[in-house]
């Protein structure tokens, strides 16, 4: 393995943080993120829906119960020490390479710990076959380091088009796999299958991208600054590991697997915008605020408007979804999914607020603040498994509104925390979000009054009707009475950089 890539006197340093192509530069980190995101999800999902309709519940609850712990490793991963690398100002190759060499060890830690403690959660869920699928997955951990190490290269220098390109061709990997392993009978073994494949991929094609070359370095004298970064973020992430799984950890020793199968597919349905259209654009809001660090006033103005972009998108979807929850349940998991149906409506409601706690955390962490993050996954941490833990007591659905009640609750604790730190007001914030919710709500309250009109219609045809019938009136409200925000979203996506303007509440 040589060093080519990266020169002996080569040190990654700063470009200007805003220097005049920079909006360009996100914008176009921006573009070909979502871009190649939206189109794997297009795929990956109709795969995940035909998967959803040969497996069976029973598949999907064993599968869930094995992610608790392969969660909370992945989140002990190391990208921390990623993370680390792209906040910095400038680092050089040996510093890499200490970065290397510490996720090789951390990573190679973590799969031995999984396949001890396989067993152990085993016996906790009493389901003897979650050992051995934990064993098989502990697998992942030795792709983490080297897409790791290549995906921090490539976001310092905002290149995000052959990250696109590689998460593209990942995801459709992984999509093949979990269609095929489902179609031959692999039964659950199809879903485990499937994120190897797709984790394998990923990290051969990011380090190519990358070239990152590199031998490990485990001399980790200096290293200690990016130890103590990287720390702070594994601290939050494994606060957030408790307070993003304590449902499950309630549900899987309360509830028989075909329940807990139930949830987690609404959970899955319900969670689509959050986990697979969010992340790729904190991915790259982490590395502009990064750039942006030294110039607060951007870096808040860039806070608004990046959110009010990602609520205009988020909130059709949410309420949406608890609007059409039934045609579109059995139009795409089928008759035996029908549980699904009561679950989405408090699920779907309380998605808004986990959506404005996630984007909270790439600012704060730019500016070189990873403890407020990590405090306030502390707090959620204290507080989601009391209230899932009350909420057993009336069932799985039980469980499904206590998300109603304790979301709200951290996301105002942690703005609170959070935004004196980016230097933003509260009422800005609510001011960038609340025409979407408007227009949104509208849109809900609209489609819910045409289906109670509507005569008997086989459920994809009344889906149709009903989606055809909530889009024009959400865009319309937002043309209508919302016309700062439309510009303001025209703006974005041509590029231009302006100021943001608090809009008065429709």
């Amino acid at each position: 393995m040589s060093d080519r890539a990266l020169p002996p006197e080569t040190t990654l340093g700063p470009e200007p943080a805003l220097a005049p192509d920079f909006g360009q530069q996100v914008r176009r980190a921006v573009i070909w993120r979502s871009a190649s995101q939206i189109a794997g999800q297009v795929i990956a999902w109709a795969s995940t829906f035909l998967v959803i309709r040969i497996l069976t519940p029973e598949d999907y609850g064993l599968f869930a119960l094995t992610q608790v712990m392969l969660m909370l490793f992945t989140l002990l991963n190391g990208y921390g020490l990623a993370s680390a690398a792209i906040q910095r100002a400038e680092i050089g190759r040996h510093e890499l390479r200490q970065i290397f060499g510490l996720l090789l060890l951390l990573n190679g830690a973590l799969a031995v710990i999984q396949i001890l403690c396989a067993p152990l959660a085993a016996a906790y869920y009493r389901q003897p076959m979650v050992a051995e699928l934990l064993r098989v997955q502990s697998l992942i951990y030795l792709t983490i380091p080297f897409s790791a190490l290549a995906y921090a290269q490539l976001a310092r220098s905002m290149e995000f088009r052959r990250q696109a390109q590689v998460n593209l061709v990942s995801a459709l990997i992984g999509a093949g796999v979990a269609l095929g392993g489902a179609l031959a009978g692999w039964g659950v073994w199809a879903l485990v299958w499937a994120p190897i494949a797709m984790f394998t991929t990923r990290a051969l094609g990011l380090t190519i991208a990358a070239r990152s070359w590199l031998w490990p370095s485990f001399d980790f004298r200096g290293a200690g600054s990016i130890a103590q970064y990287g720390g702070l973020i594994a601290v939050g992430q494994f606060f957030g590991f408790v307070q993003s799984q304590a449902d499950i950890l309630v549900a899987g020793r309360w509830f028989e697997a075909h329940l807990v199968g139930i949830y987690t597919t609404a959970l899955l349905l319900t969670q689509i915008f959050n986990n697979k259209i969010v992340p790729p654009l904190n991915e790259v809001a982490f590395a502009a605020y990064a750039r942006m660090q030294d110039d607060r006033p951007a870096l808040a103005a860039g806070f608004i408007r990046s959110t009010r972009a990602i609520m205009v998108a988020a909130m059709p979807f949410f309420f949406g979804l608890a609007a059409v929850a039934e045609p579109l349940v059995l139009t795409l998991l089928g008759e035996k999914w029908r549980e699904i149906v009561p679950l989405l409506l408090p699920l779907a409601l309380a998605m808004p607020f986990w959506t404005l706690f996630t984007l909270l955390r790439p600012a704060t962490d730019a500016l070189g603040r990873p403890g407020i993050a990590s405090g306030n996954a502390a707090a959620g941490a204290l507080l989601m498994p009391l209230i899932f833990l009350v909420g057993a007591r009336w069932g799985i659905m039980g469980i499904a509104w206590a998300w109603l009640v304790a979301y709200p609750l951290l996301l105002a604790f942690s703005a609170a925390r959070s935004m004196p730190v980016i230097g933003v007001h509260a009422i800005e914030l609510i001011r960038a979000i609340l025409p979407p919710v408007l227009a949104a709500a509208v849109m809900a309250a609209a489609v819910m009054l045409v289906d109670s009109l509507l005569p008997a219609l086989p459920q994809p045809m009344r889906l149709a009707v009903l989606v055809a019938t909530g889009a024009p009136i959400y865009c319309l409200w937002l043309a209508l009475f919302a016309r700062g925000t439309v510009r303001d979203l025209i703006d974005l996506v041509r590029g231009r950089r302006v100021p943001v303007v608090p809009e008065p509440a429709a």
